[in-house]
């Protein structure tokens, strides 16, 4: 790291900087700005920093949530791994060991698969929360090193739907094509399946000051959340209908002459098609469908279209089915048709969950895709990308498995496992089969900060820096990069990830490449993206750290001020560099013509409806205390008192007819399996619906249930909709539907 941009270090044992340094939250895609400074006090022996609020940073403006707050507690030696782990015998134990050790272990299990069943036998598994560096990194060693194909990355589970309909709509995925700040502009939102106030909590804020200056909120949730409470009005759709409900919206607006047909005939192509399906989705027929009334569909629309601006959000609830990418695209359809789109304060976007989700799918975990977003099976993107990697293009592997086929393929296709920044044992669908096929493994070698349930399987795990013990950048869910700063140095027995795969590389002969300093493998980065869809070639340590984020696209080349515009230095000076792109589409869409794509499409049904046996709907999400797989969280005491385990929400009729009180143990009952967990009777969820959060292993494990059920576009499986069954626990009675 250049002298510019390191921060200061202090005396303290492991390094810790002596002022406050100014850095990011590890967890959503919100990365909430926030300070580190030194501890103080008797636990500062054990957690070496505390978090400060950081209002300059206007995304968050200083609110965090709590996982945010808490989040120095994870860097107590009690609760993470502080040196390797070798299983040096067949159904032994995991035992303490030496990098060396460890180090060479990984290499002999890695290249003995490769040697004897080719290099397609090993995969590579990454996650939405490594860096953009270390995403970067990964995806390199993974097809040069190792020579694989097999590389996908848990972020294939957040919007992978939400990313193939805007490539398809608009020739370019980023989550947010503005910034979080224009949401509380605008006229009216209509947020579906989004629970922002339990899963990024401070982004709650610009919803409230949307309905302070007079704008509308419509939320679309099987259940009445937190978030869903605050709307103007609430459609509950039945799980896995709102494709139905967006086609019948869109039906409307045709029905009653609210398309913006000067929009349509000069920014898009593709309507008549698009409106010919939406038209064959009656209104009424829609509510049989949803169970959402037509006023109500009628009174959405009104509101939507009223606005002098508009716009839909949608997160994990339309995108995680099997029809995700469809779904997300009517919503899209529903935007272009009445003009809100590629237009100020209006627009679609997608509230990314990862903290790096965005910026980890973009430089090369992805099974189809190189750095700068660019594909992988496109002979120019290979030929950048190889010249600057100094290989024949002919050397990278063709794109492999997405992340679910992947973990599916363990044990037989892919016999080697290299892992890091996930935790499939429990976030994986059907994840009583992934963990049989990850146990079933030649050999498991698991990088993480924590001994998570899948570390626990591994041959190796190698414990790795966290976000406080290491600089690097990650992209928040508006396409802003940013700069995570290193406060503190990681205990002596904890290595970088950029340290373990510069290691690994020099093992497997690769001496040059891969260096284990982030802002040079920035530096690298930089110039693979350049000219690619999310180029970050004119983007670097100090703009980003002076400028506190840049938006990319930003190229290196300067952007000439349009005419009539004061912008940039004087004639004799040097040009001005680009500023990024806070705002996307406002001139032209990113496809060929510069035109947006409408894509017709039609309701069909969830992979897995309701049956005799499995009368009702599961649906999962999050909870405010905890995040993901919640291997980091469910080891901070202050969390774990807020939400101590798993649950089971439901209905007061449904409860009724299955014979369970507040508190007692219910089995949810699924085509794949069991879970049990305590009831939560509420009336703010369907009937027909229960709902279950994901943090927890165990008999508690939501995803034991879940259907992988995969969409044939983004290959996301189907989280939020399967056909369950409930019991009272120890019961053999079927739970009716109400």
């Amino acid at each position: 790291m250049s002298a510019t941009t390191a921060p200061p270090t202090g005396p303290h044992p492991r390094g810790t900087a002596a002022a406050t340094v100014d850095t990011h939250c590890p967890y959503c895609a919100l990365q909430c700005g926030m300070g580190l400074r030194p501890a103080s006090g008797e636990a500062a022996s054990d957690v070496p920093l505390e978090v400060v609020e950081r209002t300059a940073f206007d995304v968050n403006r200083g609110a965090l949530c709590g996982k945010g707050r808490t989040a120095p507690a994870l860097l107590s030696s009690r609760v993470r791994l502080t040196g390797p782990l070798v299983r040096r015998r067949p159904g032994g134990s995991l035992e303490p060991a030496g990098w060396e050790e460890a180090l060479d272990r990984v290499v002999e299990g890695l290249s003995g698969v490769r040697a004897a069943h080719g290099p397609d036998a090993v995969g590579v598994f990454g996650g939405g929360g490594l860096t953009n560096e270390k995403a970067y990194a990964l995806g390199k060693f993974a097809r040069l090193v190792l020579g694989t194909s097999q590389i996908d990355y848990n972020g294939r589970f957040c919007m992978s739907s939400a990313a193939a309909a805007l490539n398809r709509a608009f020739g370019l995925d980023r989550g947010l094509p503005f910034p979080l700040a224009d949401v509380a502009r605008t006229g009216c939102v209509i947020l579906v399946g989004a629970n922002p106030a339990d899963t990024m909590p401070p982004a709650l804020r610009y919803f409230t000051e949307l309905r302070e200056n007079g704008g509308k909120l419509i939320v679309v949730d099987p259940r009445r959340t937190r978030t869903a409470e605050q709307a103007d009005l609430h459609l509950a759709p039945r799980p896995g209908t709102d494709l139905a409900l967006a086609l019948g919206m869109l039906h409307l607006v045709v029905a009653e002459g609210r398309v913006d047909e000067e929009f349509v005939a000069a920014r898009t192509t593709g309507w008549a098609e698009a409106r010919a399906a939406a038209m064959a989705h009656w209104p009424e027929w829609v509510e049989r469908v949803t169970g959402v009334p037509v006023p109500a569909l009628r009174e959405a629309v009104a509101m939507f279209c009223d606005a002098e601006s508009s716009m839909v959000l949608t997160a994990r609830g339309p995108e995680q089915q099997s029809k995700g990418t469809d779904t997300v695209g009517s919503w899209i359809n529903l935007c272009l048709a009445t003009g809100r789109a590629g237009r100020p304060l209006s627009g679609y976007g997608c509230l990314t969950g990862q903290g790096n989700g965005q910026g980890g799918r973009e430089h090369g975990q992805k099974a189809d895709q190189l750095p700068g977003y660019r594909r992988l099976d496109d002979p120019a993107a290979r030929e950048h990308v190889a010249r600057v990697w100094g290989v024949d293009p002919q050397v990278l592997p063709k794109p492999g498995r997405s992340a679910y086929e992947l973990l599916d393929a363990l044990g037989t296709d892919v016999r080697a496992l290299l892992l890091t920044g996930s935790n499939p044992v429990v976030s994986a669908p059907r994840a009583a089969h992934v963990t049989e096929r990850i146990a079933s493994l030649d050999f498991l070698a698991v990088c993480d900060v924590v001994l998570s349930e899948t570390a626990e399987l591994a041959d190796v795990v190698l414990p790795v820096a966290q976000w406080a013990e290491e600089t690097g950048t990650t992209t928040n869910l508006e396409g802003r990069v940013l700069l995570r700063r290193r406060a503190v140095s990681p205990p002596p027995g904890v290595r970088t990830d950029l340290e373990v795969l510069s290691a690994l590389a020099a093992r497997l002969g690769w001496e040059r490449g891969f260096p284990s300093d982030p802002e040079e493998v920035f530096e690298e980065l930089r110039r693979a993206s350049a000219g690619g869809p999310a180029d970050y070639s004119g983007i670097t340590y100090r703009r980003v750290a002076e400028e506190d984020g840049v938006f990319w696209p930003c190229p290196l080349r300067p952007r000439l001020p349009a005419a009539g515009e004061d912008d940039g230095p004087a004639p004799d000076g040097p040009p001005a560099p680009h500023p990024g792109t806070p705002r996307l589409f406002l001139d032209r869409f990113a496809t060929e013509d510069g035109r947006a794509r409408f894509v017709p499409v039609t309701h069909r049904p969830s992979a897995e409806e309701p049956d005799a046996d499995h009368p009702l709907l599961l649906t999962t999400g999050r909870v405010p205390a905890h995040y993901q797989s919640g291997a980091q969280t469910r080891r901070v005491a202050e969390l774990n008192a807020a939400e101590p385990g798993p649950f089971v929400q439901l209905h007061p009729r449904l409860a009724e007819r299955v014979g369970v009180a507040e508190g007692d143990p219910v089995a949810v009952v699924s085509r794949r399996g069991r879970a049990v967990a305590p009831a939560r009777i509420t009336p703010d969820i369907r009937p027909d619906t229960v709902f279950m959060p994901f943090h927890w292993p165990g008999a508690g494990r939501a995803n034991t249930l879940t259907n992988p059920a995969l969409d044939p576009v983004s290959r996301m499986p189907e989280f939020k909709v399967c056909a369950v069954r409930v019991e009272a626990a120890g019961s053999g009675s079927d739970g009716a539907a109400p």
